[in-house]
């Protein structure tokens, strides 16, 4: 192979990657702070996609003004879920451990609406737009314009959740909650704030993972649920509860499936994601990149 074509081979997984760490930073966040595994996660990044691609379709709106609208509309949304059914459950189970199972079968009814919601009101077609699909020349390689873009922006929001839960106070607070909550609680850190907020967050970054997946891909009603399990792998490779983990694991995943598949079968792509999964959890059920 060339170095043109080995550049695009990465870019390609890199690309792919940027996705799954934006996914797997939002639902980190909702399980390493409020122990909700929110297995309908993936729903909320179809409703970004199918939102920017009713926006595009029917009022020429730009993508790229609909990754703000994505996320604000996303994390309104995952307030009201919040408040609506985890709120309830959290002040209703007896101990963690209920309030997880609890939440998971929400979750999983969650999944099931989302899914016939955006079934039944756009039907099960394969939808899509164009978007920036001319080639831009780097290095030898060649690389669609629309993928950059969504690679950039995906980075560049993983990197502005970890900048704020680092360098903040409200980072700071939640790190704290992270580590021990009743710890937190007894210095004065607001649970009744910082849990629904976080939650939005999480679904916001799901829209917008949904927004840029629908300008470089076509999106479907089945789209979201790969991509909470993909989510859940990565999670477990970065280690839980760790955002820079989340993103070095969602790069390193897109790059080894980007590899396995040229060098073997695309077909081979979901035993090789489960492969890694397994080995991950079976020798350093900690994660890759924990401290």
């Amino acid at each position: 192979m060339s170095l043109g074509a080995w550049t695009e081979l990465i870019a390609s997984g890199l690309i792919t990657g940027g996705i799954y760490a934006l996914v797997a930073l939002g639902l980190n966040l909702q399980y390493g702070l409020m122990r909700i595994l929110n297995i309908a996660h993936g729903e909320f990044l179809m409703v970004g996609a199918y939102l920017t691609w009713m926006v595009q379709t029917s009022f020429g709106v730009s993508p790229l003004l609909m990754v703000p609208v994505s996320l604000l509309v996303l994390m309104a949304l995952g307030l009201a879920i919040h408040w609506l059914c985890f709120r309830r459950l959290a002040a209703t189970s007896p101990n963690l451990d209920i309030f997880e199972a609890r939440g998971l079968m929400v979750a999983f009814g969650l999944m099931f609406l989302v899914q016939n919601l955006i079934s039944w009101a756009w039907g099960g077609e394969l939808r899509g737009y164009d978007y920036l699909t001319q080639p831009v020349h780097f290095g030898g390689a060649q690389f669609a314009a629309n993928k950059l873009l969504v690679l950039v922006l995906a980075l560049l929001f993983a990197g502005a959740l970890i900048v704020l839960l680092r360098q903040t106070l409200l980072g700071k607070g939640v790190r704290a909650l992270m580590q021990s909550q009743t710890g937190a609680q007894l210095v004065g850190i607001n649970t009744r704030v910082l849990h629904p907020l976080m939650f939005g967050i999480g679904l916001g970054l799901s829209g917008v993972a949904g927004c840029l997946l629908s300008m470089a891909y076509t999106i479907s009603p089945a789209m979201g649920e790969p991509y909470t399990v993909t989510a859940l792998i990565v999670i477990t490779l970065g280690g839980f509860g760790s955002m820079s983990g989340a993103l070095a694991g969602g790069l390193l995943l897109g790059v080894v499936e980007a590899l396995g598949m040229h060098f073997t079968n695309p077909s081979l792509k979901a035993l090789l994601s489960y492969g890694i999964f397994i080995a991950v959890l079976l020798l350093r059920p900690r994660g890759l990149f924990s401290k």
